[in-house]
């Protein structure tokens, strides 16, 4: 019976053999595509809000932002001006947002340091009437990103039950950079006349605006805008955003094949691709709310948020949120 077992082991250390370079290969991609996401990934704030978003850098070494429309509507304004012709129309203008990232000391793993800049928007799409997109543009010519995004492209559609990650500021900038996993749950949601892809990777308030992406290669597959709960979450798909870029002339954002227009061309055609009206936002609100389903974008006046401040003074020392000491002063 001894001798019968002999070959077993055998067996059982060859297959141990073959499959641990296998494992360790797994593990290691784990960890590269996990630092990949902390390196796109930033905090994205319009006043007291804050929402996500991830850079993507252009062959020109600029920074693009891509985030969620209703994270920097705090951020716009409209007056009425005069044309050349003499016709009265409505301008929107828009402040800069900030872009917030934190480093992390490597051996202990605590912030150690942050950075803040502004970033212009550069195209808008309204959340009740576009698309619910926003491209920013950092104004710090000499920020280095550690990566850059890289968008799904395919024609074909992620696979249902694909595995994701999604990275994002989950409770504000106290969560930064929070990344959570699940799946691709469905295609095709039809809300408000859009089209949604579901996902279960869990998702809170800051959560709007950030990367859900394929666990497998960490391409961007989706923005996470909405949600019902913590497994429950809506992406505006990467298709929509593709061509949404093309009508606006922002594809370049995304593809990192195209050329970057300059500047006069860039700001020939409109910061915002559509027309406000309070009375369709009260419509497409309330219908948000008969589904179930919020922005995911953190309010100081989220009753979750009030905890994360609790968090907040228990966990970090003085001084290691300067920059958002800075903007309150």
């Amino acid at each position: 019976m001894f001798r019968s077992q002999i070959p077993l082991a055998v067996m059982a250390l060859f297959v141990g053999v073959l499959t641990f370079p296998a494992f360790a290969q797994s593990q290691e991609k784990k960890i590269i595509i996990a630092q990949y996401l902390q390196d796109i990934s930033v905090t994205v704030r319009a006043g007291p809000y804050s929402g996500s978003g991830v850079m993507f850098q252009t062959s020109d070494k600029q920074i693009w932002i891509w985030t969620a429309a209703h994270v920097v509507q705090p951020l716009r304004h409209t007056h009425k001006v005069i044309d050349d012709r003499g016709v009265e129309r409505l301008k929107v203008e828009f402040e800069d947002a900030k872009v917030l990232r934190f480093n992390k000391d490597s051996t202990e793993g605590r912030i150690v340091s942050s950075y803040s800049g502004d970033a212009e928007v550069i195209r808008y799409s309204d959340s009740s009437f576009g698309h619910d997109l926003a491209l920013l543009r950092l104004r710090d010519k000499d920020f280095k990103p550690g990566s850059t995004t890289r968008f799904y492209l395919d024609k074909d559609i992620p696979n249902i039950g694909d595995d994701l990650l999604h990275c994002g500021s989950l409770l504000g900038p106290v969560g930064s950079n929070s990344v959570t996993s699940g799946i691709m749950s469905q295609h095709g949601r039809v809300f408000d006349g859009k089209t949604y892809d579901q996902v279960t990777t869990p998702s809170f308030p800051g959560s709007s605006g950030g990367i859900v992406c394929l666990k497998g290669d960490g391409r961007y597959i989706g923005m996470l805008v909405m949600g019902a709960g913590e497994g429950f979450g809506l992406v505006v798909p990467v298709r929509r955003m593709r061509d949404w870029s093309k009508k606006v002339g922002v594809e370049f954002a995304m593809d990192p094949s195209l050329k970057v227009p300059d500047d006069d061309a860039l700001k020939a055609k409109p910061i915002e691709d559509s027309a406000f009206s309070g009375g369709s936002a009260v419509a497409s609100h309330k219908q948000r709310l008969d589904a179930g389903l919020k922005f995911m974008l953190w309010s100081p006046d989220d009753k979750r948020a009030r905890s994360v401040r609790t968090l907040r003074e228990w966990f970090a020392a003085p001084g290691l949120f300067p920059s958002l000491d800075k903007d309150k002063e």
